[in-house]
């Protein structure tokens, strides 16, 4: 095990940009530039408290629709996505709903199937749905059972969503400690099947008629309490992540076919990685790793990255049925590491620490900015290298939960973007193509759930997905919002990121984006170059008459000389190297085109 976290935080000061236009007709705050050195307030803080009429504030993107959960639901969860379709996690069930319009997506429909956490995932016609508490039940009733009872659910639930209003649940797989969270995982090399992670983090069940088998002989986490005399691995069901092997032309017979050992010592000792404890005075107390709080897998790399409560590990998953640790991490002040994300290219890891549970106000002004934030790890060599730590800016108050939690990647051409939720901190958008020095470009946040005391609320999950952000937030219920142009992010970025489309998404199970050639990721590409100083004056406006030229060429139907000829132009006025992106995108244009 490692330690490559510097003692040092390097904390980027904030730059927050012109607030965007906000729908529903919110009173808009505008922001105004902040930094370390100066006193004006950012618009986020002193917000006022309400369930649904909290004061809100947002920079360069708008809310289009605040969706209010229904009845019987309670906590809202993690989301899924398939066609025109968002499924919301939910501790009750999930809700469905159609998003085809994300100025106004509608309730398509709902389904009660309590069980606690209730994560989502979609794929194909399958949904999986996580349980891991009462009153998870085999037949989705609402009374809790005995634990003896055969009722008695604790594992993942698969349900057949071909009809994706009428869910109807195909499988139910048990195990030893529930599942707290879920990974679909494909194997490129089988169309037959599809595989799922399980990360429980509940305790151990005792043997039951529901399920046989599980073990918990002690309850220690050091390497030596799970060896016996003769220094033999001692078996437990702990430190180990189920590897589900779901059929696709018969996902009834959904089984567990290993049990993965992702933390295990040279010894063979199922327990060795970090055993729980504190790193020393004023650093954090970091949780034991005996399970994965959530996994990541990127199939089209062969890797995963795992957040596993007490360390970060890389895994490779070419066989994705036998899981292998390559590397892990651990960090002196991440209390307890939740989840993961890489960027597109597979080089970097943005891990997060949710620092209190979820539960506790940590974006207060005497709490750390390297606790509970994210650590942006590169990989090297296939070895985890730290970067720098990201977290959300702006001061919250002892009324809100905040902390880094779930997110996913915004596909701008040639940047790494990320949005994220931070419970009661809202949504923070950030870039960290520069993975040392990660900065805000976005934001959107509502004032507390209460004005006197801690109400657990926020945003669970923002994701991206088809054009737009879409967020479930714990209390309130299900939002829709769009990015808007500003200096961090131009229109023609926007459009690129919007042009990549995709029939489903988990964010659990990051896909490998490519943009197909266009005007879009093109002019995407000249502005960056005139972000960074690359492409400016007289090259820079030539470059753009010409690629609007070929535009208009194209819309009038003109031949593919002629609009390659602008192109060409374009590129060889740019004074650029021909590997620049934006070469490389005018030619990849110029090559679409016939």
């Amino acid at each position: 095990m490692s330690k490559r976290s510097p003692q040092g935080s390097r904390w980027r000061t904030r730059a927050l940009a012109a607030v965007g236009a906000l729908a529903l007709g919110i009173t808009m705050v505008t922001a105004t530039a902040a930094t370390a050195d100066t006193l004006d307030p950012d618009p986020r803080e002193g917000l006022a408290a309400g369930l649904h009429d909290a004061g809100q504030a947002a920079s360069n993107i708008a809310l289009l629709s605040a969706q209010q959960k229904t009845s019987p639901f309670t906590t809202n969860s993690d989301l899924a996505f398939t066609g025109d379709y968002a499924i919301a996690g939910n501790y009750y069930g999930f809700q469905i709903y159609d998003v085809s319009d994300p100025a106004a997506p509608s309730l398509s429909g709902t389904f009660v199937c309590p069980g606690g956490q209730g994560d989502v995932s979609v794929f194909g016609d399958l949904l999986f749905m996580s349980v891991e508490s009462g009153p998870g039940r085999l037949d989705c009733g609402t009374v809790s059972v005995p634990a003896t009872d055969p009722q008695t659910f604790r594992g993942v639930r698969v349900f057949d969503i071909s009809d994706i209003t009428n869910p109807v649940q195909v499988a139910a797989v048990q195990t030893c400690r529930g599942s707290h969270t879920h990974t679909v995982v494909e194997d490129p090399d089988d169309t037959e099947n599809v595989y799922v992670y399980v990360s429980g983090t509940a305790g151990v069940r005792t043997t039951t008629t529901a399920l046989q088998g599980c073990v918990n002989p002690t309850n220690a986490n050091t390497e030596a309490s799970h060896l016996d005399a003769n220094g033999n691995p001692i078996d437990t069901a702990r430190f180990q992540v189920e590897v589900i092997k779901v059929p696709l032309a018969d996902p009834a017979s959904a089984a567990v076919v290993n049990e993965a050992r992702l933390f295990v010592a040279e010894s063979g000792s199922p327990a060795g990685l970090w055993p729980g404890g504190s790193h020393g005075e004023g650093l954090q107390s970091t949780s034991a790793t005996d399970a994965c709080h959530d996994i990541t897998a990127y199939p089209e790399i062969g890797l995963a990255a795992g957040a596993c409560e007490g360390n970060g590990i890389l895994i490779d998953i070419s066989d994705p049925v036998n899981p292998v640790r390559l590397d892990a991490v651990t960090d002196p002040r991440f209390a307890y590491w939740h989840s993961a994300t890489f960027n597109n290219d597979g080089t970097k890891v943005v891990f997060t620490d949710e620092w209190g549970g979820g539960s506790g106000a940590r974006c207060r002004a005497e709490d750390p900015k390297n606790w509970g934030a994210n650590a942006i790890f590169d990989i090297v060599d296939g070895k985890l290298q730290f970067a720098s730590y990201y977290k959300m800016p702006a001061i919250q108050t002892a009324q809100e939960n905040c902390v880094a939690h779930n997110g996913s990647l915004i596909p701008v051409p040639g940047r790494d973007i990320m949005v994220q939720a931070w419970y009661q901190g809202g949504l923070s958008i950030f870039d960290f193509t520069d993975s040392a020095n990660p900065v805000e470009i976005a934001y959107f946040d509502r004032g507390p759930m209460s004005a006197t005391s801690l109400v657990t609320g926020g945003y669970w999950s923002t994701y991206w997905y088809n054009g737009n952000v879409f967020g479930n937030e714990i209390g309130r219920g299900f939002d829709s919002l769009a990015l808007q142009p500003s200096v961090h992010l131009s229109a023609n970025e926007i459009a690129a990121a919007g042009e990549y489309r995709l029939d489903a998404f988990n964010a659990q199970a990051q896909p490998k984006y490519a943009h197909a050639p266009s005007f879009a990721v093109v002019r995407s590409y000249v502005d960056q170059a005139e972000r960074d100083g690359s492409l400016s004056g007289k090259a820079l406006t030539q470059v753009r008459k010409h690629i609007d030229e070929a535009a208009v060429l194209v819309a009038d139907g003109s031949a593919a000389a002629a609009v390659n000829a602008q192109l060409t132009n374009a590129a060889r006025k740019s004074g650029l190297l021909p590997e620049s992106d934006v070469v490389a995108a005018l030619n990849a244009l110029a090559a679409s085109q016939g």
